[in-house]
């Protein structure tokens, strides 16, 4: 098991920023692929980013790019997401995941074994 913890949610208005924390436990984080997805109201859940914890390689959605910035602290078990120049489009629950390094695929294709309970981000207009 990996426990993942979330935080760092809240309300901002356009344009602003947050910073998403994602605490793991249990495993050894290097040897997981740590990933953000989120789910707004009424659409399926998608993938936002994620990062490999033992060489930092990273790889994000189309839509981020540019704005959001994923980050681990190996010495803390901890994986963040940087969110700049935050749209309404960006409300949504976003949810933090983990996956063993030794399984294959895609970052964002992966099943994910391991989620988080969702931390809530809300964008005015």
């Amino acid at each position: 098991q990996v426990p993942l913890v979330e935080s760092g949610g809240g309300l901002v208005q356009t344009g602003g920023s947050l910073r998403l924390s994602c605490a793991a436990s249990g495993r050894t984080f290097r040897r997981l692929i740590m990933a953000w997805f989120r789910q707004a109201p009424g659409k399926e859940r998608e993938y936002v980013a994620a990062i490999n914890s033992n060489d930092g390689r990273t790889v994000y959605a189309d839509f981020v790019k540019g704005r959001f910035t994923i980050s681990g602290d190996n010495a803390k078990n901890t994986v963040y997401l940087q969110m700049n120049s935050l749209k309404p489009e960006d409300t949504a629950v976003y949810y933090c995941a983990a996956d063993p390094l030794d399984y294959s695929g895609r970052y964002p294709n992966r099943k994910y074994d391991y989620w988080g309970q969702g931390t809530q981000v809300t964008v005015s207009a």
